[in-house]
């Protein structure tokens, strides 16, 4: 079964933020983006709310095949994240584009959580269908999804991808 691809455009990012803002409950003391796909929603969330204490979080797992050759449960690495005092007693809003299976995103959370903060997540969109953590959702997010999202900061580059990938295609 081939998996259903979405291309969104600048104006149905506008309407997914718009669609978030109104479900914030009280004012966030700091905005975690995960990188590299909660940067651009997170800025415009920032914008928006007037956050200004913006921080960033990398963070890799091992690949699948890595996975099952050594059949150890994947710990996430993280390549970069906030010290511990930029978090500890602050109402931490972590954002990042997509809650696929929600490793990454609850990784963060977690480590926000042990740094003393006080995490809340969000996404642009949630796909239950992926999601690993059972009936655990994002705190905040604008729409369900079973579908391959393509953001407008994304398009170019998957359209680079398409063209290597199936080759150059006739011309009518």
């Amino acid at each position: 079964m081939e998996k259903r691809h979405e291309i969104l455009t600048w104006h149905d990012v506008d309407s997914l933020i718009d669609h978030l803002l109104p479900q914030f409950e009280g004012e966030f003391a700091a905005m975690l983006m995960i990188t590299r796909g909660g940067i651009i929603p997170g800025g415009m969330l920032a914008e928006a709310m007037g956050i200004t204490h913006m921080l960033t979080a990398a963070v890799d797992f091992p690949a699948q095949l890595e996975i099952e050759k050594t059949s150890l449960l994947a710990w996430p690495k993280f390549i970069q994240f906030p010290e511990d005092e930029l978090l500890r007693g602050r109402r931490t809003l972590v954002v990042d584009d997509v809650w696929g299976s929600g490793r990454t995103i609850t990784a963060v959370k977690n480590r926000v959580s042990a740094a003393g903060g006080f995490p809340y997540t969000c996404v642009l969109h949630f796909n239950p269908y992926r999601n690993l953590f059972g009936s655990v959702r994002p705190d905040y997010y604008a729409a369900i999804t079973d579908a391959h999202i393509i953001y407008p900061w994304e398009a170019r580059r998957d359209q680079d991808k398409m063209f290597f990938e199936q080759g150059p295609q006739p011309s009518c």
